[in-house]
């Protein structure tokens, strides 16, 4: 047997927070890929925040790999919503690390632009220091830096302006808005690489799948940058949205609870050379999700 076959074959892969974005994406991706190996776990089946539970849930259906997808994402709340946050981003990456380390399960984990203070002015590469500034981003690097305590052995891959055809995200929005109202203000002067789910989740499935496994932290973003203001033109033309307005505006202009990365922008070279990965350009990734909702739209 192919050495290759024989990996996939006693694989037994964990997708926890497969509700979310990123979650469902990897179900459509490891259910074609790798039917009958894969346990798909949210809340309501595994509560990350209880170590025993974790330790005894990984043992008990002999776990290989864990793709950790769960995570408190949103960003304003958490100024206030701290203890709920760091328990989900901090507590239970720390319950997955410690159920790894006894196993022997290899862990990837999903972390965030939002580790920099964004004051960059090149794509910020896996070793430029971390300054995290907000609530959110600060639980984020701590649950990096617990799981490379306890589980050295994990791979980190820290992604930006996630969006996807599940759940609540920027594209869904705009395109709902700019249907809603004649006028939407939209801020201009903060850039990132937005970064559409099922392309990180095809990255995740390469890292996974691969023969080499070189644990570290990563990055994975779509190519190419643009504003919030520019990701929302975009997102108008696609999806046929004409009768809105789109006014770029200062940050100054959009206050938030917490504060966003000025610049977001992150290198992925380490990540393609290393695991192979193509990296679309997002232009390219955004058609495609807006194909996926137009298509939902008309079957519902």
């Amino acid at each position: 047997m192919h050495p290759q076959n024989f990996i996939r074959r006693i694989m037994k892969v964990l997708v926890t927070g497969c509700n979310g974005q990123l979650g469902h994406e990897m179900r459509n991706i490891l259910e074609k890929e790798m039917p009958g190996k894969t346990i798909y776990t949210d809340i309501n089946e595994l509560d990350l925040t209880d170590g025993d539970a974790v330790k005894s849930f990984v043992e008990k259906n002999e776990i290989t790999h864990i793709v950790n997808c769960a995570a408190y994402t949103a960003v304003d709340r958490a100024e206030e919503d701290k203890a709920l946050c760091h328990q989900i981003n901090v507590d239970a990456v720390r319950n997955l690390a410690n159920a790894a380390s006894a196993t022997g399960a290899k862990v990837v984990h999903i972390s965030t632009d939002y580790v920099f203070d964004g004051k960059a002015y090149r794509p910020y590469s896996e070793s430029d220091k971390v300054n995290p500034m907000s609530h959110y981003g600060t639980t984020k690097r701590q649950g990096e830096t617990a799981l490379i305590a306890l589980a050295p052995d994990s791979v980190i891959v820290r992604t930006a302006w996630l969006y996807s055809p599940y759940g609540n995200n920027f594209v869904k929005t705009m395109i709902r808005l700019g249907r809603e109202r004649k006028e939407l203000r939209v801020v201009v002067d903060q850039i990132g690489s937005p970064t559409y789910a099922a392309d990180l989740a095809a990255a995740v499935y390469k890292i996974i799948e691969s023969h080499q496994w070189v644990p570290g932290i990563y990055h994975f973003t779509n190519s190419g940058v643009a504003s919030w203001y520019d990701f929302t033109k975009a997102i108008h033309r696609i999806a046929g949205v004409t009768d809105c307005k789109v006014i770029p505006i200062p940050t100054e202009d959009y206050p938030t609870a917490a504060s966003r990365p000025f610049y977001s922008v992150l290198n992925t070279h380490r990540l393609r050379t290393t695991y192979n990965v193509e990296i679309p350009y997002w232009v390219d990734s955004l058609e495609k999700c807006i194909a996926r909702l137009k298509e939902e739209e008309s079957n519902n």
